[in-house]
């Protein structure tokens, strides 16, 4: 599985951004994570095959929406805040069970990143 992500910018606060992940190949689970300067990768928003599963951290509960169709994960994120500036990556696993679908080792496919960035 190939996946790659795109979207990412420069956004000031408040604003809106749509993430896309490309994925060839068959996954199950798909996620996004994020990794901020100088901190650990951690979780977004999650969804499984036919949406009949979603997931969302609380801190982007209400502003972010995943979604997919047969190839793509998306990730739209609106009401942007500064703390929401990081790279984000897209995620795929065949095996991610519905009580690790947070967690970053459950993935064992990941995109290159893209940069998302938030002004004041």
């Amino acid at each position: 599985v190939q996946l790659q992500a795109s979207g990412g910018g420069l956004v000031q606060t408040g604003g809106s951004l749509r993430l896309s992940c490309a994925a060839s190949g068959g996954t199950v689970t798909m996620g996004w994570f994020r990794q901020g300067p100088g901190k650990e990768r951690e979780f977004v928003a999650a969804i499984r095959w036919g949406g009949a599963k979603i997931l969302y951290a609380d801190s982007v509960k209400g502003r972010f929406t995943i979604s997919r169709d047969n190839t793509n994960v998306y990730l739209q994120m609106n009401s942007l805040k500064v703390e929401d500036t990081a790279v984000y990556f897209c995620a795929a696993g065949s095996q991610v069970t519905l009580g690790y679908m947070r967690s970053v080792s459950a993935y064992a496919f990941w995109g290159q990143g893209t940069q998302v960035t938030v002004s004041s």
